[in-house]
């Protein structure tokens, strides 16, 4: 029961992050899994990081669906966009999760953890791309669909991180971003999640009631509370001072990050 309950508040609190920042919420998930999956045993050494980003990816695609209907509602969704960028996106996701398999715990760990210092670090300095184009074409929107496929499925993310800084680059206004963005994890953690139970499937080592690198009761007592924190989450987001919560939230990102590198190498 205290595994269940540590799972309970992780989804609230990723959910509220990830309805308030437009992020899928695998930043806080994946290190938190990892560091509940080390605790309660039974997870193989090798594989627990590769656990934790394929239930990560799996929470999200639940949890995108509630953000993106709450943004929707504030007319804050490029559809236009949404529609170009989809099949890129699955296309990078694929690819992404076929590398993630292919790479051991700790290297792993060590790059998902520079990947967290330096989106913190993004978030504490309130770094913005100056809006200097328009979109491109549906080809660039393809090739950048891609790319954020491919690293937000490496990392389990839900593509926030890389799309906001995109679209506020293309002259998008930032609400219209963030809403656009949580839009956009649905295909990224659609494409993550077939790709983590593909390449974890026949691994024997797994501990029970895994579908590929998903575990199951982690994810069914993740998705109901973070579905319900997420349009919360979203419509606070439209009334909350940003720049403050993410430098709160860049600081919780890098502590649960280092701590989680920590297990993995102890």
């Amino acid at each position: 029961m205290t595994w269940y309950l540590a799972y309970i508040a992780l989804g609230l609190f990723t959910g509220f992050s990830a309805g308030m920042l437009g992020i899928g919420g695998g930043l806080v998930m994946v290190p938190a899994l990892t560091m509940i999956f080390v605790a309660q045993g039974g997870f193989p050494p090798g594989e627990v990081l590769h656990q934790a980003l394929g239930t990560s990816m799996a929470t999200i695609l639940f949890t995108s669906l509630s953000s993106l209907r709450a943004h929707n509602s504030h007319h804050a969704v490029l559809w236009k966009v949404v529609g170009q960028i989809t099949p890129g996106i699955l296309l990078g996701t694929l690819l992404g999760t076929l590398c993630a398999a292919h790479v051991s715990a700790k290297p792993l760990g060590v790059i998902f953890t520079v990947f967290i210092c330096l989106a913190a670090l993004q978030m504490l300095l309130n770094l913005k791309p100056k809006p200097s184009r328009q979109l491109p074409g549906a080809a660039g929107v393809f090739a950048f669909g891609a790319g954020i496929g491919a690293f937000s499925a490496f990392v389990a993310i839900g593509g926030g991180a890389f799309t906001v800084p995109f679209l506020t680059w293309c002259n998008v206004k930032v609400h219209k971003a963030i809403g656009t963005s949580a839009a956009i994890g649905f295909p990224i953690a659609l494409g993550g999640t077939v790709g983590y139970i593909y390449n974890g499937w026949g691994h024997l080592t797994l501990p029970e009631w895994s579908l590929g690198f998903v575990h199951l009761p982690a994810l069914a007592w993740m998705v109901p509370p973070s579905m319900i924190m997420a349009p919360l989450g979203a419509k606070l987001g439209h009334s909350l001072p940003m720049a403050t919560i993410k430098r709160i939230f860049a600081c919780l990102l890098i502590a649960l990050a280092s701590k989680m590198l920590w297990k993995l190498f102890s």
